[in-house]
């Protein structure tokens, strides 16, 4: 599996010039083959300490997990049950708490974008005061090594490292899931459902904090999906579509899913997205590769938009309908 999905050190970038040569000749290529990757040697701790809040959290009664339901709050933030969250027209089979930047409420002027809506404040729950301290550093660090990560990427790409600095400065608006898949009774089986169903993630970079259970799984070619193998230590990282935009198709958002877990067993991750900023548009980059690139990938299902705000509120529309019909009735039209 390490040849479909490479584990790259982020030492090795720092190491000597002859290291940092081949770092960045085995991320283009492992950025532009598959889209996946495990990246460890980055220095953030407390993964295990994250994953045993998001038991606390799941273990919860359900009563006090609903009352930071996202159904109350129109800037998208806050609990979901299973089945609250759609994946292509289908419920998924997780819990989940979605964590973004702490904004003040505020409602977005007329004149101003629907993606204005996306900025506002978190839901944290009274029972467990540590796990807000604790996701918000999470983000913090995540953010400062995805930004190095994507600096990286540019360079590999034979691009000016700071080329993307202006449409994720001074505030890249992050998003951060906390999620527990869990296992069905038995008689139910496993046949049915989706952990989470097919699909891209929106923004630059996604690195995923998973638990030693697996599931995820990324598409390889002609609809084969492939098990990414659990590296301790490691956050396995994919491309969002904005890259996939930004080099006119040379880098692709590879499709993922996650399996619904097996009968008993309950699994645990923390993906982190990171994105530019609400109103950043991409630009292509200025690479030889991105030069001879063909274009992104054309799909009437799913079409993707250079403005990040527009892309993410694409898939909102698609995967809380009744966050939308609870909060934003303007919102839906015929298509969405």
């Amino acid at each position: 599996m390490s040849e479909i999905f490479p584990v790259l050190d982020l030492r090795d970038a720092d190491r000597s010039a002859e290291s940092r040569a081949d770092f960045l000749d085995t991320l283009r290529t492992a950025v532009h083959d598959i889209g996946f990757f495990q990246l460890v040697g980055h220095g953030v701790e407390g993964g295990d300490y994250l994953l045993a809040l998001a038991r606390e959290f799941f273990a919860l009664p359900e009563q006090e997990r609903a009352e930071l339901s996202i159904l109350k709050s129109p800037y998208f933030r806050g609990y979901s049950e299973v089945g609250r969250e759609y994946t292509r027209g289908m419920p998924d089979h997780r819990r989940q708490l979605d964590v973004g930047p702490e904004y003040p409420a505020a409602r977005p002027g007329p004149d101003e974008p629907d993606y204005r809506w996306l900025a506002g404040p978190n839901q944290w729950p009274s029972a467990l005061p540590g796990l807000r301290p604790a996701v918000l550093e999470w983000m913090s660090r995540l953010t400062e090594v995805s930004h190095r990560l994507l600096r990286l990427i540019l360079e590999a790409l034979e691009t000016p490292a700071d080329f993307l600095d202006e449409v994720v400065a001074p505030s890249p608006h992050v998003h951060f899931k906390l999620l527990h898949y869990p296992g069905p009774a038995a008689a139910e089986g496993t046949d049915e459902g989706q952990g989470v169903g097919v699909h891209k993630d929106y923004g630059l970079l996604t690195l995923l904090l998973q638990d030693g259970t697996g599931g995820l799984q990324v598409d390889v070619g002609e609809g084969r999906f492939v098990d990414v193998p659990v590296v301790p230590g490691a956050f396995v990282v994919n491309l969002g579509e904005l890259l996939e935009v930004a080099t006119r198709g040379y880098l692709s958002a590879t499709t993922h899913r996650v399996r619904r877990s097996a009968p008993g067993v309950d699994r645990y991750s923390a993906p982190f997205f990171y994105n530019p900023r609400l109103e950043a548009a991409m630009q292509p980059l200025p690479s030889p590769y991105v030069n001879a690139a063909d274009g992104v990938a054309h799909d009437p299902a799913n079409p993707l938009f250079a403005g990040y705000g527009e892309n993410v509120m694409k898939g909102m529309l698609r995967a809380f309908p009744e966050v939308i019909a609870a909060h934003h009735p303007d919102l839906l039209t015929p298509s969405a």
